[in-house]
């Protein structure tokens, strides 16, 4: 499909959010009361009100404003006897994406792929169930209005057995999986696909808080850090530098600051003994942990070089960020540790599509291969070669 004719299909979609508004809404609401025992992570992620559509229509019209990222010539060559060979960007075919309770992954995640000539089947979860059939309801009358077949993106409404045999034998003919979940589907998913798996992994991020901090600053990162606990690019581990001055009254100011806004704080022995509000946790695995829940662990260490080596062992290898007015300290930071996104006196939150200006994301990619960090549509292509020739022939 020929890039104008996508972008009137994000474009009408777009319109359909608009007039569609109040419907959404009721339809997330029933999933919503459907649902009463959710936690609150659960909660935050599954519900849409008017803000979460009008990111919804804002994602839509920014991927529209995009370039197309198919058909783009990487590499171009002629021989000498006049055969021309030419690399271009592909789709990659037909993309599954496995997601859970959050139901603006139906519009922006679908918009990354489409934009890029992808077909994209949609496997939500059980408790999105209405508002994500409404979702791509909307998705068919944008395509067909636009003459474009309803079957670019396609909802599957599967059991768990049926979702985990469609995983294994490719039933649907899928050219990648996507798996937005915990980690027991990921690991489902990577242990039993037969096709290329992109891991939106988790996030469990640090934010390692130097010797020569701002420690106003610092507390303003953390507390933003924590603002919506459902996300990946939260916050959950605090590394503080013991050389800080005056170290038991900044941890005074950052406990109150955190139990101000309901968080609950945990640390280990050494930093729990500075406050009693701390609660003290000493097994090394809670380290491993990503919490989605108003909680944060406070850790302390000697110097940046166990500070980089505990994030590069402990944390999912999303996001990682150092407050320090210390250039060089920041810059071997940067460098050294292991994760899609490092952040220099800047919030964990800014990792997302949308605000690095790529627009939706259809995923936030901790691994290497095929690309890092938050995936948009430009990055949901292959390559292929294209060769031309006039009947050459290799002696």
């Amino acid at each position: 499909m020929k890039g104008i004719h996508k972008n009137k299909v994000l474009t009408s979609l777009a319109g359909l959010l608009k007039n569609h508004k109040v419907a959404i809404m009721e339809a997330n609401r029933s999933d919503m009361l459907a649902f009463p025992d959710m936690d609150e992570s659960m909660r935050d992620r599954l519900k849409v009100d008017e803000k979460k559509i009008e990111g919804m229509i804002r994602s839509l019209e920014e991927v529209a404003q995009q370039a197309d990222p198919e058909g783009k010539t990487l590499y171009e060559f002629v021989r000498e006897d006049g055969l021309k060979v030419v690399n271009r960007t592909v789709p990659f075919g037909t993309i599954l994406i496995i997601y859970e309770s959050r139901p603006d992954v139906t519009i922006e995640a679908a918009a990354t792929a489409f934009k890029a000539g992808n077909r994209i089947l949609l496997k939500g979860g059980k408790e999105s169930f209405h508002t994500n059939s409404l979702l791509t309801d909307l998705w068919h009358e944008a395509l067909t209005a636009n003459g474009a077949a309803a079957s670019f993106v396609t909802y599957l409404n599967l059991s768990r057995e049926e979702t985990r045999e469609l995983i294994r034998e490719n039933t649907h003919k899928v050219d990648l999986i996507i798996p937005r979940g915990g980690e027991g589907l990921i690991h489902f998913v990577q242990e039993h696909a037969s096709v290329p798996v992109i891991v939106s992994g988790r996030g469990n991020n640090f934010i390692y808080i130097d010797e020569e901090a701002d420690f106003e600053m610092a507390i303003s990162l953390v507390l933003n850090g924590k603002k919506r606990i459902s996300v990946c690019n939260a916050i959950d581990k605090v590394a503080l530098n013991k050389n800080l001055p005056l170290l038991p009254d900044k941890v005074n100011q950052l406990v109150a600051a955190l139990r101000e806004k309901g968080i609950e704080v945990w640390g280990s022995h050494a930093i729990a003994s500075l406050n009693p509000h701390i609660m003290e946790e000493n097994n090394a695995s809670t380290l491993c942990e990503e919490y989605l829940a108003p909680k944060l662990y406070l850790l302390l260490v000697d110097e940046l070089d166990e500070a980089i080596a505990t994030i590069n062992h402990y944390s999912g290898g999303h996001t990682a960020v150092i407050v320090t007015n210390n250039k060089e300290r920041a810059d071997q930071f940067m460098q050294e540790v292991d994760c899609a996104a490092v952040n220099h006196n800047a919030s964990s939150r800014f990792t997302d599509g949308g605000q690095y200006g790529v627009g939706a994301e259809i995923a936030i990619s901790t691994q290497k291969l095929h690309f890092r960090g938050p995936l948009g549509a430009q990055e949901l292509v292959t390559n292929k070669w294209f060769v031309y020739g006039d009947g050459q022939i290799r002696e």
